[in-house]
């Protein structure tokens, strides 16, 4: 099984991307992760996406293109730290509702 996005948002293009196979999930916690992932790209820049693995872990990726000399890499570290802290309950909630309506695991 391969990882599936979530979501995603970018400084270079200024796009946002929510994962249309998701649309179960309430429009107040589709706008929360809207905003988090792209207060991320405004202040730290490239690109940030949630990401499952195939246990139903949810996982920051952030990259950034080679020549971007304005990527803040250790303030990307951090602001996603901050972020697993703030938001750890969204982030749980976003694991347990993948584990139990897409792996099919039963309700802890």
């Amino acid at each position: 099984m391969e990882e599936v996005i979530l979501a995603a948002a970018s400084s270079y293009d200024r796009k946002y991307y929510f994962n249309s196979e998701f649309d179960a999930i309430p429009e107040g916690i589709k706008t929360s992760i809207q905003i988090m992932l792209v207060s991320f790209t405004m202040e730290i820049g490239g690109l940030l996406s949630l990401v499952y693995d195939e246990h139903g872990l949810l996982h920051f990726r952030t990259e950034c293109d080679e020549e971007d000399i304005l990527y803040d890499e250790i303030g990307a570290h951090l602001k996603i730290k901050k972020m697993m802290v703030d938001q750890e309950d969204l982030l749980e909630g976003l694991q347990m509702f993948y584990k139990v309506f897409y792996l099919g695991e039963p309700l802890e």
